[in-house]
């Protein structure tokens, strides 16, 4: 990761509060062009909710969120629409219309920004997007019913990238998943993320994933991010939480697992 690198994403000071809880309380986090980022943190601490705040569909009650240097405002106006293009969401789970085929999935947010494309090219939009994502041709014409849960996370990515994006947010993308599937899904995000030079802002909580493909890891806690840097960097801290996540049981076997693949290499 080139450390000298724009900033993609700004977040300064945002706050949110549902009612009496307090989720956020003044978070601030850099997410630099190019970079995979890995979001982490305990059940209740807003990882969701954070990327719902950058992407407009959570308002928060306090801060500023600049995207590729442009401010995120309520204002619908052209600026706004472009920046919208910019990125592409993958929700939990895959988040796909039960009542559409893969193909009409990918196509939903090309019809919502680009509704004059006809027919056609939306077809060769979808058809392209569905192997991208490491799915067979046929998929595109099946039901997200017809798929495995693997099959169904990789039309999600396909959706998401339908807009040809710059940055590209995925919530916890391995969930559920295999280690033999966790890993295929996580060595195509960082095959697309080099080929293509997409920033990605990626919540989970898959230590194998963290070690493996993330450039540099956000801890949020305490209603902040507390720490962002390298695994080896958060391990030279003391908060509580870090330690007890990257050198537990499973964080050891993770640190485990790339340095014995880390050998094989040499």
């Amino acid at each position: 990761m080139d450390l000298n690198a724009p900033i993609a994403v700004k977040i300064r000071g945002i706050c949110n509060h549902f009612g009496d809880q307090v989720i956020h309380d003044g978070v601030d986090l850099d997410v630099r062009n190019g970079e995979i980022l890995g979001v982490v943190g305990g059940s209740g601490t807003g990882k969701s909710v954070l990327m719902r705040t950058i992407i407009g569909l959570q308002r928060p009650s306090a801060g500023e969120i600049e995207i590729f240097g442009e401010p995120m405002t309520d204002e619908e106006n052209e600026a706004q629409l472009d920046l919208r293009r910019r990125w592409g969401v993958m929700f939990q789970g895959g988040a796909l219309f039960s009542t559409l085929t893969v193909a009409e999935n990918v196509q939903v947010p090309l019809r919502e920004f680009y509704p004059n494309l006809g027919q056609k090219l939306l077809d060769e939009i979808a058809a392209y997007k569905v192997v991208m994502a490491g799915l067979p041709a046929n998929a595109a014409a099946k039901y997200p019913s017809e798929l495995s849960g693997g099959m169904r996370k990789r039309a999600g990515l396909a959706r998401a990238l339908a807009l040809d994006p710059r940055l590209l947010f995925l919530d916890e993308p391995t969930a559920g998943l295999d280690p033999i599937a966790a890993a295929g899904f996580d060595e195509l995000t960082k095959d697309l993320s080099k080929s293509l030079g997409l920033t990605v802002f990626l919540i989970t909580h898959d230590l194998d994933t963290l070690h493996a493909i993330c450039d540099r890891v956000a801890v949020l806690a305490d209603h902040k991010v507390v720490a962002v840097g390298t695994i080896p960097e958060l391990l030279a801290t003391d908060h509580p939480w870090i330690q007890a996540y990257f050198n537990g049981p499973r964080g050891r076997a993770a640190q485990s697992a790339v340095d014995r693949h880390m050998a094989k290499g040499a």
